[in-house]
């Protein structure tokens, strides 16, 4: 039996063996083994161009560049700057195969490039993948983000996170509509109620960039005004951009331009449309299908192509200031795009910031206001109850409220729906005389001073202690700190009118609009609902729990938030009436009672260029561990001209309360430095920053130290 299987075997006269034989056929006509796709080990490269410049999205500082890598030929077509890619990470020298690096782990990133020949001597590793063909990052909007990166001490990579949404598949695989034409020049209209509004249209239609700092005029107009900007800007064939402060303003913006060029000219970005259909939207915009975009913060980085006009409304809100890192205003961010794309700005309130009265001051923009007398027939009638009234009043001892508020309740209630503002609780009071209310600040840096536990005065900057102050204004000695109940005052006025309705918006449950029958309408700052027809009065209470906050900007935000909800209220044409429970003297109250918020800025912005405070200067806090604050700042190489303030303590954060961006972990006591620089200083300043953070991320230390370049609250 073993013989004759032997014999079969070896075949006939020497023939070599059947199996053998077509082992050597098969592998004689087999082809190449096809390259193992994310290592491409084996696979040839790209013809042209061979090499990638991808921006990996880490997010750390030390590794903010550009790396490069190999294009395989599979993967040349698709391979193009803009698209989506994944990578190999962290692979070391040491790992090189075929003359191709290997290992790490996969990450996504773009692709900034593709070159001849790359910088770097040793092997490349190979793209893993082209996620998608789909070119998402243009070069004007990486121009953008290295700018933004730049100004606030950031990596690309993070601004990119907040400039390029996730991808969503579904929606690139649906087309974008086709563009409309150019629609029609729009006329004046409520724009005419300004001195140059007609002007201003003509230009941007015209093809011009006019840059204008916009104060508008009280009432619901403004929406509208904002919509025909944007359509003499689509005139001209050019695209425009709104950002709005929350969702409820782009709601309004999206409905008045939707009634003057109908659907399909422009869409609305906002959170509240959801990853897929924003992400469509955004892709339109990308393509150039729409050439209008209004939307929240994170529409500021939205890439409308040949762009005209980019303009924001309530630029003082704090819904503008980005808590992801670097956290960029978008007002400054829009300022970049105005100077990058050459286009038109434009920055609108009710009220003025002191950066938009800096634009005006230094010639950069042009001022768009309306006469005095048409802000008088637009604006309510202001009155005012301080202090002295309300010691004397015994309505106001008795109800915490004074009796002209009562009174003017009452009447309001007649015609139509009354607004409370009602300050939100959590403000910290700061010190102020208690003769003259002038705030008091430190003598050595102007910074604001804080009552300690043994009765020390501190300051809030530069941590010394002040032992002997008096008022520079009057010479007083004594001090004061203003609480009052809001929450109180408010159930009180629910009490009194009891078979009135009473409705509230604020943060847990904020209302849009609200009917033109009587009511009480109760709201915290920024969560005023519009009212149809305006509403008949409004009182504005306890206007210290606003002004006495520890912060730069409490009287320019106190006017911002008094001038909100006044516009609200029916021109004193039909007897709209605003009350205001503040002392009458204060700046802020004088310019309410004037409705003057442009002269409220022009002067704020003379004492800080005077005393050194921004937007003149440029400042950026460094806060952490008491050591880590320490190796920072001995680390850094500041400017010649850097002043450093402080350190001083940060406000632990307590347990069970929530943790605000930039604030200690619970359980840890942060220090925080401030460090200031004259003008022109600021790009050096964010220079030192960014090397000495990415220095201390490299050697991998331990504690954290937070560097936040301008932040909007610095006491």
């Amino acid at each position: 039996m073993s013989s004759e299987n032997g014999q079969g075997d070896r075949g006939a006269e020497g023939a070599p063996p059947e199996q053998l034989a077509l082992i050597r056929e098969s592998v004689r006509e087999a082809k190449v083994p096809r390259a193992k796709p994310r290592t491409w080990r084996g696979a040839a490269l790209a013809k042209d161009r061979p090499v990638a410049r991808v921006l990996v999205d880490k997010g750390v500082l030390h590794l903010d560049r550009y790396f490069d890598y190999a294009v395989p030929e599979e993967l040349d077509a698709e391979a193009q700057p803009g698209v989506r890619v994944r990578v190999r990470f962290g692979a070391g020298r040491h790992r090189v195969r075929e003359g191709r690096r290997e290992g790490g782990g996969l990450i996504d990133g773009f692709l900034i490039e593709r070159r001849a020949e790359s910088d770097y001597s040793g092997p490349l590793a190979a793209l893993a993948q082209v996620v998608s063909p789909e070119p998402v990052l243009s070069e004007e909007l990486l121009g953008l983000a290295r700018a933004v990166a730049d100004r606030y001490a950031g990596s690309l990579a993070d601004v990119l996170q907040l400039a390029v949404p996730p991808r969503s598949a579904r929606a690139e695989r649906r087309p974008s509509p086709a563009p409309l034409p150019a629609p029609a020049a729009p006329g004046t209209g409520s724009w005419a109620r300004y001195e140059h509004g007609a002007a201003y249209l003509e230009s941007l239609a015209s093809g011009g960039a006019p840059r204008a700092v916009w104060n508008a005029l009280p009432g619901p107009l403004w929406s509208e005004e904002l919509a025909r900007a944007v359509a003499a800007t689509l005139a001209s064939g050019r695209g425009a951009l709104v950002v709005v402060p929350d969702g409820r303003a782009a709601t309004r913006v999206d409905a008045a331009l939707t009634e003057l060029l109908g659907e399909g000219r422009h869409v609305l970005l906002t959170a509240d449309a959801g990853p897929e259909k924003r992400y469509a939207q955004w892709l339109a915009v990308r393509r150039g299908a729409v050439r209008a975009v209004v939307g929240t913060r994170a529409a500021m980085f939205a890439p409308v192509q040949d762009l005209g006009l980019v303009a924001i409304w309530d630029d003082g809100d704090d819904s503008h200031s980005e808590q992801h890192a670097p956290q960029p205003h978008a007002r400054d961010v829009l300022l970049l795009r105005a100077g990058l794309d050459k286009c038109a700005f434009l920055v609108g309130s009710w009220s003025c910031t002191v950066e938009a009265a800096q634009l005006v001051e230094s010639g950069w923009a042009r001022p768009l206001v309306a006469a005095r007398e048409q802000v008088r027939r637009a604006a309510p009638v202001v009155r005012t109850v301080g202090d002295d009234d309300l010691a004397r009043d015994e309505a106001a001892r008795a109800a915490r409220l004074p009796t002209l508020a009562w009174q003017v309740v009452r009447e309001g209630l007649q015609h139509g729906p009354v607004l409370v503002q009602v300050p939100r609780r959590g403000y910290v009071p700061r010190l102020a005389c208690a003769q003259c209310r002038a705030p008091a600040r430190c003598r050595h840096c102007a910074g604001p001073l804080q009552a300690q536990d043994a009765g020390a005065l501190l300051c809030d900057w530069c941590g010394r202690e002040e032992s002997a102050w008096h008022c520079p204004e009057c010479g007083g000695f004594r001090l004061r700190a203003q609480v009052v109940g809001a929450r109180r005052t408010a159930e009180e006025l629910g009490r009194a009118f009891p078979a009135v309705p009473v409705r509230t918006s604020g943060r847990e449950h904020v209302l849009d609009t609200v009917p033109g029958a009587p009511a009480l309408v109760v709201s915290t700052p920024g969560a005023e609902p519009v009212a149809e027809g305006g509403y008949a009065a409004a009182l504005l209470l306890d206007g210290w729990a606003m002004l006495g906050r520890p912060d730069l900007r409490a009287g320019e935000d106190a006017l911002r938030r008094w001038i909100a909800a006044g516009a609200l209220v029916r021109p004193q044409t039909e007897r709209g009436t605003v009350v205001v429970v503040a002392e009458p003297t204060l700046r802020p109250v004088q310019a309410l009672v004037r409705w003057d918020p442009v002269g409220h800025a022009v002067r704020e912005l003379a004492e800080r260029a005077e005393l050194g405070f921004p937007p003149v200067s440029r400042m950026a806090a460094v806060s952490g561990t008491p050591t880590a604050v320490a190796e920072f700042l001995s680390a850094v190489e500041l400017p010649p001209d850097a002043e450093v303030l402080g350190p001083v303590p940060v406000p632990p954060t307590l347990p069970g309360r929530a943790r605000r961006p930039g604030a200690p972990p619970p359980g840890e006591h942060w220090e925080r430095a401030l460090v200031r620089v004259p003008p022109g200083s600021g790009t050096a300043l964010a220079a030192a920053l960014k090397t000495a953070q990415a220095a201390r991320m490299a050697r991998g230390s331990g504690e954290p130290v937070r560097v936040r370049v301008d932040p909007p609250d610095i006491g």
